[in-house]
């Protein structure tokens, strides 16, 4: 024989909250206390333990470290390597200029701005850029050709 069950309203007839604990309880977003990590005590220092627990890594509380303001320099930049290594195909993109055994590239142009030292050397270059290192300008000169640069050598780290 198939029984009918009863509502749960009418099984709570007589209780104040109906299941749902305090009085104030099961009253929508309200209750919630908000969304994320609101009450986490960013202002007063009710979580503040609890949340140390859970970012450990990440620096939930206050700002830490030091930003440098205006334009951070940060160029494109190419090894003496790889441009020996490529320098055919330099020169069939019209990108390198071959006039006897010396190869001219204006890497400002290829939107380099960096020449590193990395690689060997083995041809004749005359290159021009915005910045190139101690170690690149040795290897190029090393070889007999030169580097045009537009600033000041720099140290590699």
């Amino acid at each position: 024989m198939v029984v009918n069950k009863r509502k749960k309203s009418s099984r709570h007839r007589a209780s104040w909250n109906h299941g749902w604990g305090s009085r104030k309880k099961h009253r929508g977003a309200g209750h919630r206390g908000g969304k994320g990590a609101a009450g986490s005590g960013k202002r007063s220092d009710h979580k503040k333990p609890h949340f140390w627990k859970k970012n450990k890594t990440a620096n939930y509380f206050g700002k830490s470290g030091f930003k440098k303001k205006g334009r951070v320099n940060d160029p494109k930049t190419i090894n003496v390597g790889y441009i020996q290594n490529h320098i055919e195909k330099l020169i069939a993109n019209k990108s390198a200029i071959k006039e006897g055994d010396l190869y001219t590239i204006d890497l400002t142009k290829l939107g380099y701005g960096k020449l590193l030292g990395s690689g060997n050397a083995e041809s004749k270059f005359k290159i021009s850029v915005e910045e190139a290192s101690v170690k690149a300008i040795e290897k190029i000169k090393s070889k007999g050709g030169e580097v045009i640069v537009t600033s000041k050598p720099t140290e590699e780290k």
